[in-house]
């Protein structure tokens, strides 16, 4: 009898390894030849500190790209076939999915986006009794909980609707931008609902929020009663759950990874689903078919024993031609994740996978586990133990279930118990998605990229440079808070079935914030010491020349390469390399000082959610490619000052060079203060040439010019001591 056809498909990139490997191979001869070049030259002479420094930081980048090429040795690409599964399974074999959505701020997330999540989760093309979507309410707000009913009440339409009509696109905001006030739609039930949606925010800002930080616990299920009174409703529903667990001062509430744990028992009582799948409040499910997608990889018998989750890329509605400030991720999402696909699976990436329940208990529950020793990991919740045994839906919500949902809400559950520790999302890193992750790695279990055509989800890239920089320290803090942990890396993963290649990959984003310390250094040392003519490179006659060359003109060809083979034009390349410069200089660095007061207890964790409102004016500077530079003077600063030292001494620098006829010498150390200039010419136009509202403020600049000033004569100070 003849197989049947799979349900997926993986193609090793053979093309992208062979040209990756090369480039490997070469790139790392001429980083030995580097290093044995400086090395050599300090037994000669006794090196400056300007030459310690460079050479420092010379072997910093060396270590992290060596760490990154794990990324690119093994790139895979996967397909799946949704129609096969149906083939196969029926409806009712497909496995249940819990659909869990958190949202904390009404004001940054604003409970429309949050509406517009929920319909488009409760649409998606699966089997409506199988899906259950779990909303989590950090903020406690009234506005969010009155925005729930309003979206199950316009769910009861929407839902058949779509179903009915074969309707791609599902969510409501986005199907219904594409008409106009004369629309009569295929179906007056759904524009009907389309004014109540949007009467929803406007009545809902009536109503008063709860206090943020201190609330009791509360849960409210909305679910089609008289279909599971009677069964005689036609059109089954998702059941939808408003959750907003207990916030008390007293209490460390442990951020997003909390409310996913709290999330992940109310829905253990409830629905129970093998399945879960994670979205933050803005990330819209564009495919509807996503859930199929992730079935095709989790039902295969040939893969699923050891699958924890499936990985879909993170992509976004509102981005530009232009992308200045990299909001697609296109390094981590199309060269990174496919990389790790390779070896043990991509890195756990906060939003938009599908995680098998049973991988987030990890090895604690096995049929001889004894009731007594559940509870002292689980809590003391009874009906949760019970639950694990059971795969049971509880289609009839009872007042005493809701008050156990409760309970297992409150602050108090946790005490005493191993969640965040070893059950379910882990804490003590603000970045619970690379730690879970990581853990899960460790223990043997496996993960899957799955990047289909149509984009699975799309949610809201930030429009504004402050809000860009500040996302990417808080994510490096996290990073840094597992690395200066027991649980690092560099010395947990040696213990665990992880291999070498995925270790690597791992080290290296425990590892990417300390890319500050060579940025900062070869944006200001080589520049101070053109300044008083004193060389780090060699002579442009000298062989040793063509090392420096090589490596930088191969690593720019390099990154050209990785651009234009993901479909992406030349100025992302040159995109990149600005805003990677400008993550450097502020992101990792701010990360890096905020894991360390962390660490020495000078600073308490703090999770601040990223602005998803942005106004016209915003919008529009990031449309036409102008950069915002309407920040805050501790993220603008440090950029200015670096771009106002590289101009001077640029200037000064080139001037004493033609004068005294050092060009031979001087011209590594001008070429990098050009260079340095031309990738952020946006912040010398925001200086000197706009005058609109984004511009550099002028006490911002004034400064940084002081501090500039203050730099050179310090600098000066201690090189001619």
């Amino acid at each position: 009898m003849e197989a049947p056809p799979p349900f997926n498909l993986c193609n090793p990139n053979k093309k992208s390894a062979i040209i990756n490997r090369s480039y490997a191979l070469l790139h790392s001869i001429a980083i030995t030849s580097l290093i044995f070049y400086r090395l050599s030259s300090f037994f000669h002479s006794t090196p400056s500190l300007p030459l310690l420094l460079a050479f420092t930081s010379e072997l910093i980048l060396s270590v992290l790209w060596l760490l990154s090429q794990a990324f690119l040795w093994r790139p895979f690409t996967r397909q799946t076939f949704p129609e096969r599964l149906l083939q196969d399974k029926n409806d009712d074999e497909l496995p249940a999915i819990d659909v869990f959505i958190c949202t904390a701020d009404p004001e940054k997330e604003p409970p429309l986006e949050v509406m517009n999540t929920v319909l488009s989760a409760m649409a998606m093309d699966y089997p409506a009794e199988k899906l259950s979507v779990y909303v989590s309410d950090d903020g406690g707000c009234g506005l969010t909980l009155y925005a729930m009913k309003e979206a199950w009440e316009f769910s009861r339409y929407w839902v058949p609707f779509c179903t009915r009509f074969g309707i791609k696109t599902r969510c409501p905001k986005l199907y219904f931008s594409r008409f106009d006030d004369e629309f009569l739609g295929q179906g007056y039930e759904a524009e009907k609902e389309k004014i109540k949606v949007q009467e929803a925010e406007s009545n809902g800002k009536m109503l008063e929020e709860f206090n943020t930080k201190n609330h009791p616990a509360h849960v409210e299920v909305m679910q089609d009663e008289s279909h599971n009174a009677n069964g005689t409703n036609q059109v089954k529903m998702p059941r939808l759950v408003y959750v907003s667990r207990e916030k008390n001062p007293s209490y460390h509430h442990h951020f997003k990874a909390g409310a996913l744990n709290v999330l992940f028992r109310v829905s253990n009582m409830i629905s129970n689903s093998p399945y879960i799948l994670v979205l933050d409040c803005d990330m819209r499910c564009n495919d509807p078919t996503s859930a199929k997608q992730a079935m095709c990889f989790h039902i295969d018998p040939k893969i699923n024993s050891n699958l924890a989750f499936v990985q879909f890329p993170q992509k976004f509605h509102n981005l530009s031609k232009m992308d200045i400030y990299d909001g697609q991720l296109r390094s981590t999402f199309l060269v990174k994740w496919p990389g790790m696909d390779g070896l043990q699976g991509p890195m756990l990436s906060g939003s938009g996978f599908y995680m098998k329940r049973k991988a987030l208990y990890r090895d604690i529950v096995q049929e001889d586990t004894d009731f007594t020793q559940l509870k002292q990991y689980l809590g003391p919740s009874n009906e949760l133990v019970k639950s694990l045994k059971s795969a049971k839906y509880n289609t009839d919500v009872t007042s005493r279930l809701l008050e156990e949902t409760r309970f297992l809400a409150s602050c108090k559950y946790e005490e005493g118990t191993q969640w965040g520790k070893q059950v379910g999302f882990l804490y003590m890193s603000l970045l619970e998605d690379y730690f879970t992750g990581f853990n899960l790695h460790c223990e043997g279990w496996k993960s899957i990229f799955c990047n289909p055509p149509s984009p699975a989800f799309l949610g809201t890239a930030t429009t504004k440079l402050n809000d860009t920089l500040l996302q990417g320290s808080r994510w490096n803090c996290g990073a840094l808070q597992v690395t200066f942990s027991r649980f690092s890396p560099l010395i947990y993963g040696l213990k665990s079935r992880m291999s070498l290649l995925q270790r690597m990959c791992y080290v290296y984003l425990s590892l990417q914030p300390f890319y500050f310390f060579p940025i900062w250094c070869l944006a200001t040392i080589p520049q101070l010491c053109l300044l008083h003519g004193i060389p780090l490179y060699p002579k442009v006659s000298n062989s040793w020349f063509m090392v420096f060359s090589y490596i930088f003109i191969m690593s720019q060809l390099k990154h050209l390469e990785e651009v234009l083979s993901t479909g992406d034009p030349i100025r992302t390349w040159w995109n990149e390399q600005r805003i990677w410069m400008m993550k450097a200089i502020i992101s990792y660095t701010i990360g890096m000082l905020n894991a360390v007061l962390k660490l020495l207890g000078l600073k308490e964790a703090n999770f601040v959610p990223t602005n998803k409102v942005a106004d016209d004016e915003q919008i529009t500077f990031y449309q036409n490619g102008l950069f915002n530079f309407q920040a805050s003077t501790v993220v603008l600063t440090p950029l200015i000052t670096l771009v106002t030292l590289n101009m001077i001494c640029f200037a000064a620098g080139a001037t004493r060079t033609i004068v005294d006829g050092s060009f031979n010498a001087m011209f590594g150390q001008i070429f990098l203060s050009f260079y340095v200039l031309m990738v952020q010419y946006p912040l010398i136009d925001g200086m000197i040439f706009r005058k609109d509202k984004g511009r550099v403020p002028t006490s911002v600049t004034l400064l940084s010019l002081a501090i500039s000033a203050s730099f050179l004569c310090f600098g000066s100070l201690i090189i001619k001591s």
